[in-house]
């Protein structure tokens, strides 16, 4: 596996994901093999996992929690959560007050069963609440040791500016695949300039990548991606015929698949650290070993932008999952 740096931390430049973990947008999960999942990516030489108490309402964090509990040694794992997302009735609002904070970072290290925290991310800009003063709570859980190292996740440069302005900014947590390049514009030049680290969510585009889907396919109500534009008709159509060509380039050019492909053009793009990738099960983190220790060349990557020219006619980014504003 391929290793990276953050803060000074050595750590695998693939993490796991565990939105899916938290079972309350992606189907049900067995819970043993959730934290054998946990535990099992120090076999495939993953070591950092991604979580957030959003997800599963906690659910996600206690899995963490009792996987590094059933290991028995909490120094092997880099846990990277967030606070700045609430429920509020049927909706996820953005909250990043201090007092907020301060409560969700207890809750935190009381799910995941530790004292600390290796990297903690605002999840969301609050719209409502300064930066500035989100920055300053983490500010002082940092300076109490409650956790290692700041991070932010879907900021613009100007956002991190102010982060920056009142703390440390260790990391950056923007979405960016093949299919949504947005951030790639802005955001990994600007942490790139600043040896800010960058974990890079939705990898995978939630599991469009995987090559998995079919054109006809339709997800029950509560899934997450019953509701996302990219898995809509006509989009979906052409989203897939999209991963169809990738895949076809990638057995033809490097007898890859197109998930390999995908998780390699992310690593490739410069100034990403550590793609991170969803999974339930962990045979579906197993492709990862095939996706590292390889480089795509130029003319891959223009070989990559004229397949999605030519099969996504509508292009949508993943707009639709910003948070609401709290009442």
């Amino acid at each position: 596996m391929e290793t990276t740096t953050l803060n000074g931390v050595r750590v695998s430049r693939v993490g796991l994901g565990t939105w899916a973990i938290g079972g309350s947008e992606w189907g049900a999960v067995d819970e043993q093999e959730a934290i054998a999942t946990c535990t099992g990516i120090l076999d495939l030489g993953i070591n950092l996992i991604d979580t957030a108490p959003i997800y599963g309402n906690g659910r996600a964090e206690e899995i963490v929690g009792k996987a590094m509990a059933a290991h028995g040694r909490r120094e092997d794992f880099y846990i990277a959560t967030k606070a700045g997302l609430r429920r509020g009735g049927d909706r996820v609002v953005a909250d990043g007050r201090a007092e907020s904070i301060q409560e969700e970072i207890e809750q935190s290290l009381r799910r995941l069963r530790t004292e600390y925290v290796d990297l903690y991310q605002l999840h969301w800009p609050d719209t409502r609440t300064h930066i500035e003063e989100s920055a300053a709570a983490f500010l002082r859980l940092y300076e109490a040791g409650k956790i290692r190292a700041l991070g932010v996740s879907n900021c613009s440069p100007a956002q991190m500016d102010i982060f920056r302005s009142v703390a440390p900014l260790h990391s950056s947590q923007p979405p960016i695949n093949v299919f949504e390049q947005q951030a790639a514009q802005e955001v990994l030049p600007y942490c790139h300039k600043r040896g800010i680290g960058v974990l890079a969510w939705s990898a995978l585009c939630r599991s469009l990548l995987t090559g998995k889907i079919r054109a006809d396919q339709t997800f029950p109500a509560g899934d997450i991606r019953s509701v996302d534009p990219k898995f809509q008709p006509p989009r979906l159509q052409q989203y897939v015929r999209a991963v169809d060509l990738l895949d076809a380039y990638a057995q033809q050019n490097y007898g890859k698949r197109v998930l390999h492909l995908a998780l390699r053009w992310l690593l490739d793009q410069p100034g990403v650290s550590v793609a991170l990738w969803g999974a339930k099960r962990l045979e579906q983190l197993a492709p990862a070993r095939e996706a590292v220790d390889w480089r795509l060349k130029p003319e891959d990557m223009q070989a990559i932008e004229s397949i999605l020219a030519e099969a996504v006619q509508d292009p949508v980014g993943p707009e639709y999952l910003c948070p609401g504003v709290r009442d």
